[in-house]
């Protein structure tokens, strides 16, 4: 069996093999994963739902000062009724509770929204610490396997026929601020549906497990990250 090498997608290029793709091939195959697949939906995934938590706090607000704005009208205006009939019947003082009963809900409700947007505003501008999950940036120093050329995906042929796979695999692994893969999954598998090429994919993702990595950091080297990384195997 022939040497099966792996490549990091964002840190590192592809490695060379004795049939390797060109090289204008593997660094658009490594551009296009980690700019538009692994960046954009970690990036959304992280961000945007942040986003919209906020959006929908500041109009949970809104609408609790719209509400409590109305409560407070509809309190005076009982209050003027109220001093306008001097003997005001028990039905006028029970609608006046209950709109100062309102009100009173409507301001703990809009300090409660406002509590919550000024707490998300906060985590979104907050310098991320030792540990955190953070996307590669031209903050972040990916992280750096260590033992890449000495992982190769265990392929078993599944007839005495059938061809060995070929092609890139790409792996998304989740790399701990230790250095260890916590996860891994599958972004790009092999173009055909064979059942050798699903062998081989499933092969590549428990290959990218046992990688070890120098965990990503910041530029200064003093704070340690947990980032989704690319892995890209070429099997010849």
């Amino acid at each position: 069996m022939r040497a099966v090498l792996a490549l990091l997608l964002i840190a590192l290029p592809l490695t060379a093999t004795a049939k390797k793709p060109t090289a204008a091939q593997l660094e658009a195959q490594v551009k296009t994963l980690t700019e538009e697949r692994d960046d954009l939906k970690q990036r959304l995934a992280g961000t945007e739902d942040l986003q919209q938590e906020l959006v929908a706090a500041r109009k949970a607000r809104d609408v609790a000062r719209s509400e409590g704005e109305t409560a407070r009208k509809e309190a005076e205006q009982l209050k003027a009724s109220l001093r306008e009939n001097q003997g005001g019947s028990d039905a006028l003082l029970k609608e006046l509770q209950e709109a100062r009963q309102a009100v009173a809900d409507s301001m703990s409700k809009m300090a409660q929204m406002t509590a919550e947007g000024e707490e998300l505003r906060r985590k979104a501008s907050t310098t991320p610490v030792e540990g955190d999950l953070v996307t590669v940036s031209e903050e972040i120093v990916p992280a750096r396997p260590v033992n890449l050329n000495r992982v190769t995906p265990r392929l078993k042929s599944t007839g005495l026929l059938s061809g060995r796979p070929k092609g890139v695999v790409v792996v998304n692994v989740l790399v701990s601020d230790k250095g260890d893969v916590l996860a891994a999954r599958l972004l790009q598998g092999l173009p055909d549906s064979s059942p050798e090429a699903a062998v081989a994919n499933e092969a590549c993702v428990d290959a990218a497990k046992r990688i070890v990595f120098d965990p990503a950091a910041s530029k200064d080297g003093k704070t340690r990250f947990k980032v989704w990384q690319g892995v890209g195997f070429y099997l010849d």
